[in-house]
């Protein structure tokens, strides 16, 4: 029986990669950007939704980041961060995901005089406001976040030490983000060993516009929790009728390293040439740890549901795919096990049994 789109939103999901400024709405931006004087392609909320998708479409990387530029332009006070971060909570909760790991870069936040610490707590209260806005709507939902160092600079050890002062009251991990061509994790060494030292969570991008040598750094040589991304694993893996699996491919899969998988984002970056072609199809089938994420909503014109949506159309997917990529998403989240159990069991299992009644 096909899966209508409607049943999809219906369905609990679970986020892993999500960037928070790369979630705004479009009227968002534009009345933000009007208080702060910041020119923008469009002041028209639908023309500048279809911008943000279209400059995105690029192909590129470093074009994609680009479009960034306006985003975090609006996102430099208290008010706007709490106000994007509630609204995001929101949005996801609307289309049914039930868990969400967020993640922003604190150090891009700063042009107004807030501190790093001042960030972190407004979007720490955009989330608790937009995630009790939700409650109140019986839509729960259970956020998140994720603090990222940008590759490009050097203040991953200090981002990192801020992680780990606000890790009881809501960041649950730390990334590394930005272009990795030319900026490899190791130059975050200090910062991926002080957080281990800690106990602490990090995932890292790796193997989305550059390959197997930057996924090999993030695990053996930072220790990397999950892969932020990772689609590049697939250039370990020759195809055929029985695919054969590189050292570094077996030993993501053997060791059940998650895969935050981002169909739509990788092919506008040129990782994937399209949906249908995307690995996420081979790795499903060989049983790496393969999640399901949005990377940008705004910059892929995407939601979970969409993503899902699209797997569905492209692979022939059905309610058991749908639950695995939950379940593996859940099983990889940065949150206590007994919490995630709990959402597994009590929230995901029982809402994919009623799908498939």
């Amino acid at each position: 029986m096909a899966i209508g789109y409607e049943d999809i939103v219906k369905a609990p999901k679970a986020l892993l990669h999500d960037h928070l400024d790369g979630g705004l709405r479009p009227a968002t931006i534009v009345e933000l950007a009007a208080a702060v004087d910041h020119p923008l392609p469009s002041n028209d909320p639908d023309e500048l939704g279809r911008w943000f998708v279209a400059a995105a479409n690029s192909g590129s990387l470093e074009r994609y980041l680009e479009t960034f530029a306006h985003t975090v332009a609006v996102m430099q006070t208290a008010d706007a961060l709490r106000r994007v971060a509630a609204e995001c909570a929101w949005d996801l909760a609307v289309d049914g995901v039930v868990y969400a790991e967020v993640r922003f870069a604190p150090e891009q936040h700063l042009d107004r005089g807030l501190t790093l610490d001042e960030v972190v707590e407004a979007v720490l209260a955009g989330f608790a406001e937009g995630t009790g806005r939700a409650a109140d709507a019986g839509r729960s939902i259970r956020i998140g976040t994720l603090l990222t160092a940008m590759r490009h600079a050097a203040r991953s050890q200090e981002i990192a030490e801020l992680s780990v002062r606000h890790r009881d009251r809501g960041v649950v991990g730390f990334d590394i983000a930005g272009a990795e061509a030319g900026f490899p994790p190791t130059r975050h060494l200090d910062a991926f060993e002080y957080l281990q030292r800690e106990n602490f969570h990090f995932t890292i991008h790796a193997g989305e516009a550059f390959g197997l040598p930057s996924i090999w750094q993030a695990i053996q040589w930072c220790g990397a929790d999950r892969l932020g991304h990772g689609v590049r694993i697939v250039d370990d893996i020759t195809a055929g009728d029985k695919p054969v699996l590189g050292r570094l491919a077996a030993y993501v899969r053997d060791k059940r390293i998650p895969l935050e998988l981002c169909p739509s984002s990788n092919v506008q970056t040129g990782a994937a040439s399209s949906i249908a072609e995307h690995p996420i199809g081979l790795l499903r089938d060989l049983r790496f740890r393969v999640t399901v994420n949005t990377d940008n909503r705004l910059m892929s014109g995407t939601s979970m549901s969409r993503e899902m949506a699209l797997l569905v159309e492209a692979f022939g997917y059905g309610w058991a795919e749908l639950q695995w990529f939950t379940v593996n998403a859940m099983k990889s989240a940065f949150i206590p096990f007994d919490e995630r159990l709990a959402i597994i069991d009590e929230v995901i299992k029982p809402a994919y049994a009623k799908l498939r009644s």
